[in-house]
């Protein structure tokens, strides 16, 4: 029996040891995507306790802040909300999160919170009741107290160059700006342009921020589709200024329905007099919308990222109650490959086709994603359009393995810009840790079982690549 997660975790060959310990374990994080506050990176927060850093809780307006990886598991476990998201003392949350980790053996938030506990406080035993009082006491401790357990010290102690935050096309960006004005801090933290609430003309809420938009630009209003994209061209515009590397679009479905900007203008002006629109009519927004950032992206240099095929806020009960991204989400099947491949064409008919990395959150898509990736690939920068890495429901073992197979079949595995946390803690950098293992055992057996060389600077360029240099180079660092 193997020691319980020793240095070798994951790790069963004696290459895929050599190649990790060698050559990917201390390597730099990019960080490309994720959800953690920049106001919290520049004012240096100091968590109480592994309940504040791992679980969250609730905002004064009721909605939710946290992991909602964690809060599965606790419902799942049979935990009330209080538990979940609040209400009960931090150390009996605790208590009900480590109660479902017991029973959640292949998940691998179990691995994650294992190695959070490792690389950050030293403790080396398996989470369990029997150990949770130790384990408490330890990291409480030492987060409070230990200088290099403040945000800032994570993220130092974590050897991460670059962090892209996400955020509104309508935020100002100050803490951006201060990060950035601070000359003690040496991680570069470049804002993520994510516009979905200007592009979802068929979901609550629109009309109003639209109009918040507008006073973004100085306007009083925005009273077209034209307008609408001025304003966030002019937005994108700033971002760039302020060091923008992606940006990033949570879509339920890609779409492509070009049309007579006449009938564009139709559809934005029913919708904001509250009127109800079929998915066709949104379409023609949203495409016309998406094709001319896509082409702004393309001027300024800005990678173009498409997350998609998530059914958000399923329970209709809970969204209500605790509002979104708070774990009530399910894997989609959106079939929109035909979409993409004409979106991005589109674009490329014009020279105006961004580097863009595909993303679905149904695993099943990874064949035909890098197969379309395929069929745009251009002399700009090597993998210039891209398999994204496993997302969300599909960030386990399993779904890392089954993502990494589909790009080294159908692609250039070499070129992979590899792992990002898409998380809102700031002890989830250990998930690069944990997809670098995967990533070097999967190679490592491989050059085993005789399918490639065992070339040692092939390999090498390989992991560094994937591991760090493919995103320094992809997001222009």
């Amino acid at each position: 029996m193997r020691t319980f997660m020793d240095e070798d975790f994951l790790l069963f060959t004696d290459t895929a040891r050599r190649l990790f310990h060698q050559y990917a374990e201390d390597m730099p994080i990019i960080d490309y995507h994720c959800h953690i506050p920049p106001r919290e990176i520049y004012e240096d927060r100091r968590f109480d306790d592994l309940t504040q850093v791992w679980l969250g809780g609730r905002n004064a307006d009721g909605t939710v802040f946290g992991d909602h990886y964690k809060w599965r598991l606790m419902r799942a476990n049979g935990a009330s909300e209080d538990y979940v998201t609040g209400g009960m003392p931090p150390y009996e949350r605790y208590l009900k999160f480590v109660e479902a980790l017991e029973k959640a053996p292949g998940d691998p938030v179990y691995s994650w919170c294992c190695m959070e506990l490792q690389r950050f406080f030293g403790f080396d035993e398996p989470l369990t009741l029997k150990t949770a009082k130790k384990a408490w006491d330890l990291a409480s401790d030492k987060l409070r107290n230990d200088p290099d357990l403040s945000v800032r010290g994570i993220i130092k102690k974590s050897k991460v160059r670059m962090i892209g935050t996400t955020d509104d096309p309508a935020d100002d960006l100050v803490w951006h700006d201060r990060i950035a004005e601070d000359p003690s801090f040496e991680t570069k933290v470049y804002p993520s342009f994510r516009p979905d609430k200007a592009i979802n003309i068929d979901k609550p809420g629109f009309a109003e921020y639209i109009g918040r938009l507008a006073q973004s630009v100085g306007k009083k209003s925005l009273n077209s589709a034209e307008d609408v994209r001025g304003a966030l061209i002019e937005r994108l515009e700033f971002f760039a200024s302020r060091g923008c590397r992606a940006s990033d679009h949570g879509l339920d479905y890609v779409p492509f329905r070009p049309a007579p900007v006449s009938e564009v203008e139709d559809v934005f002006k029913r919708a904001m007099a509250g009127e109800a629109l079929s998915r066709d009519d949104a379409d023609k927004y949203k495409t016309f919308i998406l094709t001319a950032l896509g082409r702004a992206y393309s001027r300024l240099g800005i990678a173009m990222q498409l997350h998609y095929s998530c059914s958000r806020n399923v329970n209709a009960r809970m969204f209500r109650l605790l509002g979104p991204d708070s774990g009530y989400d399910m894997i989609g099947q959106e079939s929109c490959g035909a979409q993409i491949a004409a979106f991005l064409s589109a674009l490329d008919e014009t020279g105006e086709c961004p580097r863009t990395i595909l993303y679905s959150l149904n695993g099943t898509d990874n064949d035909m994603l890098v197969s379309l990736a395929g069929c745009f690939q251009s002399g700009d920068i090597p993998g210039k359009i891209q398999l994204g890495s496993a997302w969300w429901f599909m960030d386990t073992r399993r779904g890392m393995e089954d993502q990494l197979r589909s790009f080294a079949q159908g692609g250039l595995l070499g070129n992979f810009v590899g792992m990002l946390t898409d998380s809102r803690s700031f002890l989830s950098y250990a998930r690069h840790d944990y997809f670098r293992r995967i990533f070097c055992n999967l190679l490592g057996e491989w050059v085993e079982n005789g399918e490639f060389p065992a070339d040692e600077d092939v390999l090498k360029s390989i992991v560094r690549g994937v591991c760090y240099e493919n995103a320094e180079r992809y997001f222009r660092l």
